[in-house]
């Protein structure tokens, strides 16, 4: 803080002591004795060390204020320091404008937003209803399309992708942390692709297991199923298997075609398909994005390890540790 005080100042210091300097000179050439102003000297550099030191301590205190200001996200404008001079009340009166068009702009930000949250959320429950509506009518139907069974399935999968995209961009979660079992979790995913292993004869293997972790159902679930239906995309033979490894880790493996190791740096990027998304051609390059996003907001950490042709390797870190971080 001295430091600073010495730089903001040096200016006036600096002129101080070129007319003291001046004074001193107009003297000696004089041959006037200094005796004769020495106590008028002596009682000027008091008074002024004075006003320096009050003058210091009035300086640290401003800009203390100003530093814990910065530590917050949005300041407020009467935390600002009282102005001292005019120009510090012109600084003042452009922090003031500044600040109220942000908040304005901030404020259209969030409504326009609002509205469209609203209207997707609302796109995508229209678009659920004639999705069931049509699944419902395959159903019945004994002659029914499983292929265009499948083709439902993945579009309610996009769907549900949309939602929990608006709801995470949005800046708000419906998060509710409890203990739960992973088992029934893991079944209910692995049921809910049935159809999908059935169609492209892949096998399934989902070890017994009595962990439990400190999460949210809703949004594991989705991350599961995430994981699982990029598995099924890019695994042609062989199968997935998903097991608990050291009572810690959920792992989700496949033997599918595996990711570039280029691509590896880069899969958590929101929008990037890499190379098997360029060869398969129906990647969005979200999933694995908001799969990522979830897990930090539930405080889990997930890891992906995979070679070209040797498949791929999920994992997902469940012990109460990494749920509630010292």
């Amino acid at each position: 803080m001295l430091i600073s005080y010495i730089r903001d100042r040096w200016k006036g210091a600096a002129l101080l002591l070129f007319c003291s300097g001046i004074f001193l000179l107009v003297f000696w050439l004089e041959r006037l004795s200094l005796r004769a102003v020495g106590y008028g000297l002596l009682l000027c550099a008091v008074f002024l060390g004075c006003v320096v030191l009050g003058d210091f301590f009035y300086y640290r205190k401003r800009q203390k204020g100003l530093l814990r200001l910065l530590e917050r996200p949005l300041a407020e404008l009467s935390l600002l320091p009282e102005a001292g001079s005019g120009e510090t009340m012109l600084w003042r009166a452009l922090v003031r404008q500044e600040w109220e068009a942000r908040r304005r702009l901030l404020e259209e930000v969030r409504e326009e937003r609002k509205d469209q949250m609203d209207y997707y959320t609302m796109w995508v429950h229209q678009v659920k209803t004639p999705i069931a509506a049509m699944k419902l009518l395959l159903d019945e139907n004994d002659a029914g399309d499983r292929t265009l069974l499948a083709e439902l399935f993945c579009m309610e999968q996009y769907v549900g992708m949309v939602l929990s995209y608006l709801r995470l961009s949005g800046g708000g979660t419906d998060f509710v942390i409890r203990r739960l079992p992973l088992l029934p979790l893991l079944r209910k995913a692995v049921r809910k692709f049935a159809p999908l292993f059935i169609r492209k004869k892949l096998s399934c293997s989902l070890e017994e297991t009595d962990a439990e972790a400190l999460t949210d159902e809703k949004w594991l679930s989705f991350v599961v199923e995430q994981l699982l239906s990029n598995a099924l995309k890019y695994t042609r033979e062989g199968g997935i298997r998903i097991y608990m490894e050291s009572g810690k880790f959920l792992v989700i493996e496949d033997t599918g075609i595996g990711i570039d190791p280029a691509d590896l740096p880069r899969i958590w990027e929101r929008g990037f398909t890499g190379e098997n998304g360029r060869t398969v051609g129906s990647a969005t390059g979200i999933g694995l994005s908001l799969c990522r996003e979830i897990c930090r907001k539930l405080s889990h950490e997930i890891t992906i390890e995979s070679e070209p042709g040797a498949g791929t390797r999920v994992c997902i870190r469940m012990d109460e540790a990494a749920v509630w971080p010292e």
